[in-house]
């Protein structure tokens, strides 16, 4: 049993006395695990991580902090790609892990309610028994949290059609950043009068509140569906399908693309389902729904490969064939340290028009820094994930990989797109706000969380470039009370 009388700091004691005895770390070999998240390029360590049960254990945590100043963060699975869960500030992180129940299921109305902890891909399989799913399906949906999605407001492979996490939220459970517990969306009812609270914390990266219950939207599953896998042998053309495809008046579930580098990857690693090494690109695409019109989907969509001059087409013959596809698809981030010790994933949004525009200057950046990018993405809207591989060991590769990926995010921003589509800022992207948001917008945003966020305990230094201005600095901080 964890001896309390023992721990030195006087904080990590008080801390340790409101939650379980096993539910605190504090020795650096324990805290090692914690100095960051899925962006591993930045490592600092945490003063403590603690491991609340409950709502009321994490107000008693945040009170604490808020009392005496220590900053703070909440962590889920440590899946996110952008730093927002690393404690640069010696944080006590606040794991939200063990509040990981389906506390309810309601199919008449169509939603559930869960704990932040809980895994996203356990709701789809704990109710598709009944014929229902949840929609939000990031890759690393078998690993990643629901509250974790939140705080980033992620998307995944079918938010073409379905959309993203904010659009699948009903009701919010939070615990500002003085403790106060607060619900938003009551009784799973998010049109509430007044401003849009619920829109205002989803994807706020954990700098506003700590969320400890969801309401989820569930959907029923639909009658069917249907994959296509289509080969080219020219970037352009894959990339023209795209723009095809959805001018035809065809909204796909899901329509992904991959190129040549990230296909030399993903068939070297867990996943290979056999694409030819020597193809420039591939789209995945499945559309689903009423079973009645599905065929004259594929049939359309299969013609407009064929008009861009598709090397091959083919549609899934079985559910194992489908499964398959789509398990070499969502393991290609991973897939790629088969082929390059460490890689940095971005995360830039374009208008789908600008494709074929953008993966060339994507492939001038790469060839002007000595450093492999592969590209896997969800082409449909156009969200794309430059994956730069480089080699850490090597002195100053890191650097030019940042540099690399900060110049993908700038070729999004300047044809009209903007920095991120669902991995969140965090730090890997917090100066590049610069690319979309002038001074003043920056400052506005800022001002926001200090209503929420006032000593700025909760997350610091995270989302927005710091000091977004020198005025920021200088001026005096005001006592903003919480609603």
């Amino acid at each position: 049993m964890l001896k309390k009388n023992r721990i030195k700091d006087l904080h990590v004691k008080n801390l340790s006395q409101l939650v379980d005895a096993h539910s605190i770390l504090y020795h650096k070999e324990d805290l090692l695990a914690y100095d960051c998240d899925g962006f591993t390029i930045h490592r600092h360590l945490p003063k403590a991580v603690l491991f609340p049960k409950n709502t009321k254990e994490v107000s008693s945590i945040v009170k604490y902090c808020n009392e005496h100043d220590l900053p703070f963060l909440a962590r889920g699975a440590g899946t996110g790609l952008s730093g927002g869960a690393i404690p640069l500030n010696n944080e006590v992180i606040i794991s939200l892990v063990k509040m990981k129940r389906l506390l309810s299921v309601d199919y008449e109305n169509r939603r559930a309610v869960v704990e932040p902890g809980f895994i996203n891909l356990k709701l789809t399989n704990s109710i598709s028994e009944k014929g229902y799913y949840y929609a939000p399906d990031p890759s690393s949906q078998y690993c990643c949290t629901i509250g974790g999605n939140v705080a980033e407001n992620a998307g995944g492979a079918h938010c073409l059609k379905y959309g993203v996490t904010t659009n699948h939220i009903l009701g919010l459970e939070v615990v500002l950043p003085n403790g106060d517990v607060i619900e938003l969306g009551k009784q799973g009812i998010p049109d509430e009068p007044g401003y849009d609270l619920l829109g205002l914390l989803t994807g706020s990266e954990g700098t506003l509140g700590i969320v400890t219950k969801i309401t989820v939207r569930i959907l029923k599953n639909p009658e069917a569906k249907q994959t296509v896998l289509a080969y080219f042998d020219r970037v352009e053309d894959g990339s023209q399908a795209v723009s095809d495809i959805i001018s035809a008046g065809i909204v796909p579930a899901a329509l992904e693309m991959m190129d040549k580098t990230a296909i030399e990857g993903v068939e070297a690693a867990a996943f290979p389902v056999g694409h030819p090494r020597d193809i420039e690109a591939l789209l995945l695409i499945e559309v689903d729904g009423i079973s009645a019109g599905i065929e004259e989907q594929i049939l359309r969509i299969l013609d407009v490969c064929k008009k861009q001059n598709v090397r091959e087409v083919k549609v899934a013959e079985s559910e194992e064939e489908r499964a398959r596809w789509w398990a070499n698809r969502k393991t290609g981030f991973g897939a790629m340290g088969a082929i390059s010790p460490d890689y940095l994933v971005q995360d830039g949004v374009i208008p789908r028009s600008k494709l074929p525009q953008v993966l060339k200057r994507i492939n001038k950046i790469s060839e002007e820094s000595g450093l492999r990018i592969a590209n896997i993405f969800h082409a449909g809207d156009g969200n794309l994930h430059p994956l730069v591989l480089f080699d850490a060991r090597k002195p100053g590769e890191t650097e030019k990989a940042l540099d690399a990926g900060s110049a993908c995010l700038q070729v999004c921003a300047e044809v009209g797109g903007t920095i991120t589509g669902e991995h969140g800022v965090g730090i890997e992207k917090k100066e590049e706000m610069r690319f979309v948001f002038n001074e003043d917008e920056i400052q506005a945003q800022t001002n926001i969380r200090e209503v929420f966020n006032p000593k700025n305990l909760l997350n610091a230094g995270k989302l927005f470039p710091s000091p977004s201005r020198c005025a920021e600095v200088k001026k005096e901080k005001k006592k903003v009370g919480y609603f």
